[in-house]
């Protein structure tokens, strides 16, 4: 009788393909892997003859999967991911960890919460190679903790439902506007005034704050969209309009600034992403009870930004 059961590509093949569909092309996969483009080639040849069809196709922008290389990717991405998992799952946090953690966060969060925990990371577990990924100018937080491009990533909680979560911190949104305008409360009447200085539609601040402000019958008549933080503050600093930020995208705060509360409290909930059968593994749960341990346990005075009040909590259960 004949064996009718296809033959199964190896992780080789796997990991060539998702090193080309990454990087875009055989020739910049080649360089960032320090491998040759000719094998590359070659294993994506071969994985294409065991699918029987193109997995991916070269366009003028690049190298992209086809429709059936698409496919294909999340079930290479998986493969090659439960392999290394399998030994990651036996290695013990006590018994000294080994390997690589690939973080993503929002530049706020990684600027101001995670260096702590990173350094304590680095004395407990010297062997671990931690990278830091910015998801604000690349792939954004929760995709990439889907598609096994990172292990773990800083989000905002409500955005990844189907992931597992561990809360962090509400990073309350505050008023800022010219020093000059004085610490008297701030009202509804002052966030329609504008001008008001927001980051792009696409950003979640920005919906965020809009929804905030239709739900309570304030008039957008003047926003204006800046792409960095950075230039929002120096032109309200300018007296070129105000803005509604998290606190932690305002630390530090440049000089003749203030920041009040809104007239309602609004907060992003910060929460810290995996896939939820990944969360377990002891390199998971080792660096995630490094950020729970090192999260900031005080507050500043009203108005001021700083470190935000939120509890300890314990790691992830095995």
């Amino acid at each position: 009788m004949t064996d009718r059961t296809p033959q199964a590509p190896s992780l080789a093949q796997l990991r060539a393909l998702i090193a080309v569909a990454d990087a875009g092309g055989f020739g910049e996969a080649a360089a960032e892997y320090g491998v040759s483009q000719s094998s590359l080639s070659e294993a994506v040849a071969k994985l294409e003859g065991l699918a029987g069809r193109p997995l991916l196709r070269r366009t003028p922008g690049g190298t992209v999967p086809t429709e059936a290389g698409a496919r294909v990717l999340t079930h290479a991405r998986a493969a090659v991911q439960a392999a290394a998992d399998a030994l990651l799952a036996a290695q013990e946090e006590g018994g000294g960890l080994l390997g690589t953690l690939r973080v993503t966060s929002m530049r706020s969060a990684a600027t101001h919460l995670l260096p702590p925990a990173l350094a304590a990371f680095r004395a407990r577990h010297p062997r671990v190679t931690v990278t830091v990924l910015d998801s604000d100018t690349g792939g954004r937080g929760a995709p990439a903790v889907r598609s096994g491009r990172v292990d773990l990533a800083v989000i905002v909680a409500e955005e990844a439902p189907d992931l597992w979560l561990h809360p962090l911190s509400p990073d309350e949104y505050l008023f800022v506007a010219p020093a000059t305008r004085g610490t008297h409360p701030v009202t509804l009447a002052d966030l329609g005034a504008g001008p008001l200085i927001l980051p792009p539609a696409r950003d979640s601040c920005h919906r965020r704050v809009r929804n905030y402000l239709a739900a309570r019958g304030v008039p957008l008549t003047g926003v204006q969209e800046v792409e960095q933080d950075s230039v929002t503050l120096s032109m309200v600093g300018h007296g070129l309009g105000v803005t509604v930020m998290p606190r932690l995208a305002l630390l530090p705060l440049p000089p003749g600034l203030v920041t009040l509360p809104l007239p309602e409290p609004l907060f992003r909930p910060l929460a810290l992403a995996a896939l939820p059968h990944r969360a377990g593994l002891p390199l998971l749960r080792a660096f995630t009870g490094a950020v729970l341990a090192h999260l900031p346990a005080s507050g500043l005075p009203t108005g001021e930004p700083g470190p935000l009040p939120v509890p300890v909590s314990a790691p992830p259960p095995n």
